[in-house]
């Protein structure tokens, strides 16, 4: 017996990727603490995850779209979307 859901597949899948996204941050964040544990500066954990994060950005995307994203990021950090002070309403 099915029922009815509330969702569009559209929200589903959406709310599946924010799932995965926030289960994804709460890895980062456990593998953050550890390595500041062992005594790794921040500046050079997040040297590391950005190198990984671009690395495999490449591979999955290629070069171009990889590019694309990086500019993209740099407008959200102009706006102040990744400041600590940032408050979300």
């Amino acid at each position: 017996m099915t029922y009815p859901t509330p969702h569009t597949p559209e929200e589903l899948d959406d709310m599946i990727v924010q799932e995965k996204l926030q289960v994804a941050l709460e890895f980062q964040h456990d593998a953050w603490a550890e390595s500041t544990a062992d005594g790794i500066e921040p500046e050079i954990i997040a040297d590391a995850a950005m190198i990984t994060a671009i690395r495999e950005t490449v591979r999955v995307l290629g070069e171009d779209q990889a590019e694309a994203l990086l500019e993209s990021l740099r407008e959200r950090i102009l706006a102040g979307e990744f400041s600590p002070e940032r408050v979300l309403q």
